[in-house]
């Protein structure tokens, strides 16, 4: 059975889904500094419509010429940033006054709001760091830790326990691997939007027509040597350093593949066939996203997609690393004796969806 709750933790979750979604097409229209100021858009609440308030925008930020859909993009983000981090506080005030009561997660809503307060500033620094790779790339790998904790928030709240029956370690240490690859593909993908180096290579499977073309991989991940003040929009580094990028990222996409298919191999051979299934069909989605990207130089529909599955994959490896790690959210915190289940017996593969 849900714990108190779970239903808000659920919409939250999915709000916070929407939040990427709005932040990767903010990102891919160009969009990041379609308001010059932060919290507001040139000193408004909202973008100026009308004449007069254009005319004080200017006055107010002469460097900054009003492109009003720019300015729409970005701040519709904002908004639905502030509703999931309303919704946030909620469950920490939730959280707080439950904590009395057995199965109550109190440091995981804690957490969460604490990041999203961090997520906040960097959100600011965004803006007024002028897109500086190093804060845009923290600001997204902020979005998607949120996004992952709300998800096993809800997963903890939904009452369902993770599989209870003898799952060799060798899994479980594969599927945490798994989990951190994909955690550091994402961190790729954030330095590859960042930089601009989506388009760096417009072939596959080879770059420029090579296998391995000339690339500064010295300058493509120097984190000290970007100077903070310039306008970042568009990027700053050349085109062999958006190669080396580039190139890093497809390397990284192939290591986390391997993996992941080992993964599904090993969670099949122990009876986990649905987990098995829904990690495969996301890695082979996210991946024909990513060659998509390639050959079709960046659709926005597709690239914006292509940022949703990333999420998606992150979430599969969340959910199978709550299926396999039995913690206080399980049969002990509810008072209820432990069901023990030897895995190859189960045939619904151990994937119980959260439900009310």
């Amino acid at each position: 059975m849900a714990k108190p709750g779970y239903r808000l933790a659920l919409v939250a979750t999915l709000l916070a889904v929407v939040v990427v979604l709005l932040g990767a097409y903010t990102r891919l229209t160009h969009a990041g500094l379609g308001c010059p100021d932060w919290p507001g858009c040139y000193g408004f609440l909202a973008v100026p419509m009308s004449e007069q308030a254009q005319s004080l925008a200017a006055l107010r930020f002469p460097d900054a010429p009003i492109e009003v859909h720019k300015g729409w993009n970005e701040m519709v983000h904002r908004y639905f940033a502030g509703a999931l981090g309303l919704v946030i506080l909620g469950l920490a005030v939730q959280a707080l006054r439950r904590r009395s009561q057995p199965g109550q997660p109190v440091k995981l809503p804690l957490l969460l709001l604490a990041v999203v307060i961090t997520q906040a500033a960097f959100g600011m620094w965004t803006v007024t760091l002028q897109l500086w790779p190093q804060v845009v790339t923290a600001h997204l790998l902020g979005g998607f830790t949120t996004l992952s904790l709300l998800f096993l928030l809800t997963l903890r709240l939904s009452g369902r326990r993770p599989v209870t029956g003898p799952i060799p370690a060798r899994i479980r240490a594969l599927a945490m691997l798994g989990l951190l690859a994909v955690i550091g593909q994402v961190a790729l993908g954030g330095w590859v939007s960042s930089n601009y180096a989506a388009v760096a290579c417009t072939d596959f499977p080879t770059c420029h027509g090579e296998w391995w073309p000339e690339m500064d991989f010295a300058n493509a991940f120097n984190l000290t040597h970007h100077d903070i003040g310039p306008n970042y929009l568009g990027g700053m580094l050349y085109g062999e350093a958006r190669t080396a990028i580039h190139l890093t990222h497809r390397l990284g996409a192939l290591t986390v593949t391997l993996l992941l298919l080992i993964l599904s191999w090993q969670l099949w051979r122990n009876g986990l066939s649905r987990l098995a299934t829904l990690l495969l069909a996301t890695l082979a989605l996210q991946v024909g996203l990513g060659i998509s990207n390639v050959l079709l130089n960046l659709p926005l529909a597709v690239a914006v997609a292509h940022n949703g599955g990333g999420a998606l994959l992150l979430l599969v490896t969340v959910l199978i690393n709550h299926r396999l790690f039995p913690g206080r959210h399980s049969a002990v915190a509810t008072h209820e004796p432990a069901i023990q289940r030897h895995p190859v017996s189960n045939s619904m593969g151990g994937l119980d969806l959260p439900r009310a």
